[in-house]
């Protein structure tokens, strides 16, 4: 379901920045009580010319029709259609959506990944930037999503997501989630987590860090696979899937 406007937290930082705040920043809480800021609503509205590897890599990666999944305020919907791809960007944040239409992103729709149908018609790629891997969620809704992406693509068509390995780290408070993730029968990267901002907070949901060792695990038999990624200097990486034999 969309969130409501008291829920929209992130919705709310993007149109601040948008009408002139620029000091808007999200706060992330993990379940833990862990709480830490995001780099700021800025990273959500930069142009290609400041995009690392990874988001030139995704860039060059994609072809034909373009679901963007988790489209935020739409900088990778507006480059694609730049370059001539047509896009559907969905997002469940209403105001994300509102953000991504006054940025003439043409075809801008509020609706969660987990509702991906045939209704949107057939795309040949699916991209899941911002670390938007982790919209999975965990291993029974990744497997999930899977199939209903297998049924909306065509087929040549190719996931591009980027993802972030959980393990890269010494922090305590990091290992010491895993720790209780794996004790609790959930992946160590699955994290429980809400986003808050202002007097607004999201509902609780799971977001899912995987290793790239993991995700070729996650997408056995799935009807997916990991044809390519990309690393740079820390955790981040770009997974590229495309599809081989039936759905799973």
């Amino acid at each position: 379901m969309p969130l409501s406007d008291q829920q929209d937290a992130f919705g709310h930082v993007l149109l601040d920045y948008l009408e002139g705040d620029h000091g808007a920043v999200e706060i992330v809480e993990r379940d833990d009580g862990f709480i830490a800021l995001s780099a700021g609503a800025g990273e959500y509205f930069s142009e290609p010319p400041a995009w690392g590897d990874l988001d030139q890599a995704a860039l060059a990666a994609a072809r034909g029709r373009v679901l963007d999944a988790g489209s935020g305020a739409g900088r990778f919907s507006l480059e694609l259609q730049r370059r001539g791809h047509e896009v559907v960007a969905i997002d469940t944040s209403p105001l994300a959506i509102e953000v991504c239409r006054c940025r003439a992103v043409r075809d801008a729709r509020v609706l969660s990944v987990t509702s991906i149908n045939r209704r949107l018609g057939r795309f040949d790629s699916i991209v899941m930037m911002g670390h938007n891997f982790g919209l999975f969620g965990g291993e029974q809704r990744m497997r999930r999503l899977l199939r209903r992406m297998w049924d909306v693509t065509g087929p040549d068509g190719r996931i591009i997501a980027n993802g972030m390995d959980p393990y890269q780290t010494r922090d305590p408070l990091h290992l010491a989630y895993h720790a209780r993730n794996r004790e609790r029968g959930r992946m160590s990267g699955q994290i429980r987590m809400r986003v808050r901002y202002k007097t607004y907070r999201t509902p609780w949901f799971d977001y899912l860090f995987v290793s790239v060792d993991e995700l070729r695990v996650l997408i056995r038999d799935s009807g997916w696979h990991l044809t390519r990624h990309v690393t740079e200097e820390g955790p981040s990486y770009l997974a590229i899937l495309e599809k081989t034999g039936q759905g799973g």
